[in-house]
């Protein structure tokens, strides 16, 4: 091949219609990402987007909707206990998973439903 492929630019997850101000407060409000303005000629199909450092997550209008229960994007984190001590205190549900050696993981889910992983690794 004559091309590699240099990181992920972003992750698109789907929310029903009208999801955009559920997707706010969770996305903004408790996983600290600051919204993005979305480009005009794209603001019409609904959603928001989201960046806090390199990890961009665009929240898409989809109807009919169904939350994608396993497939999902994995986040590193920098001092993962820290942030589960942060998820406790803002009464944030997750499941820890210590099913793959040398990681420190838990998944929670959207107010969507959607999965999310966040891990770091030891």
């Amino acid at each position: 091949m004559d091309f590699q492929y240099e990181q992920l630019d972003h992750i698109q997850l789907a929310a029903p219609k009208g999801g955009e101000e559920k997707a706010r407060a969770f996305y903004h409000g408790i996983l600290g990402f600051t919204e993005v303005e979305k480009p005009e000629n794209l603001r019409s199909r609904g959603g928001v987007w989201f960046s806090n450092g390199e990890v961009d997550i665009h929240i898409g209008i989809e109807e009919p909707f169904h939350p994608a229960r396993k497939a999902h994007p994995a986040i590193r984190v920098k001092n993962i206990e820290a942030m589960k001590k942060y998820l406790d205190e803002k009464d944030t549900e997750y499941i820890v998973d210590n099913n793959l050696p040398g990681a420190n993981r838990f998944y929670l889910h959207d107010p969507f439903g959607n999965r999310l992983e966040f891990l770091q690794w030891i």
